[in-house]
């Protein structure tokens, strides 16, 4: 079994909230997802954020309030793409950049390591590196398998969870965490 190196977490419709931005103070994580992330820190799993959040290039949110609202949640490094789609950038998913600045800092195999995410661009980044894939159906996760598999047809989903919850327990059956 394949040991896994790091998980990269969504932010809205993942962890917590819904299928729409909540800036930090208005964002409430699933009552589970704590001690999701809890015991894969115990099996000393890094965990990132990896979340786009256009509202903060609007001037609608500060980049600091979020890393300090997902550091307050137990993540071990934050990736923020705080552009819109318009600008053109290469960390705003489906670009990749969020998940290749972390391979350089942390030297990760990405073949190692999994994104969990409610949207289409979550799936489509990670298919680009090589992750392991899990959409989960909250959040945006229905809108995904049906309004945008157009999107997701070339890609393998290794698995589609009801929850993130449900996505750490198939993570435990499948792969090695413990060091």
């Amino acid at each position: 079994m394949k040991q896994i190196e790091a998980i990269f977490l969504d932010r809205d419709g993942t962890i917590g909230g819904d299928d729409t931005v909540h800036y930090p103070g208005e964002f409430k994580l699933f009552h589970y997802t704590a001690m999701e992330i809890n015991r894969l820190k115990k099996d000393n799993v890094k965990i990132f954020s990896f979340t786009n959040q256009p509202g903060i290039s609007g001037g609608l949110a500060k980049e600091k309030d979020f890393e300090e609202e997902l550091r307050g949640f137990g993540f071990d490094d934050i990736f923020i793409c705080p552009h819109s789609h318009r600008e053109g950038c290469s960390c705003r998913k489906p670009n990749t950049g969020m998940l290749t600045e972390a391979q350089q800092i942390y030297n990760l195999t990405l073949e190692n390591c999994v994104v969990i995410g409610d949207r289409w661009s979550d799936i489509v980044a990670a298919a680009k590196v090589g992750c392991i894939k899990i959409l989960v159906r909250t959040g945006a996760g229905e809108s995904a398998l049906n309004e945008h598999f157009d999107k997701l047809r070339d890609f393998n989903i290794d698995y589609i969870a009801d929850d993130f919850k449900d996505a750490i327990c198939w993570l435990y059956e499948h792969f090695i965490f413990s060091n």
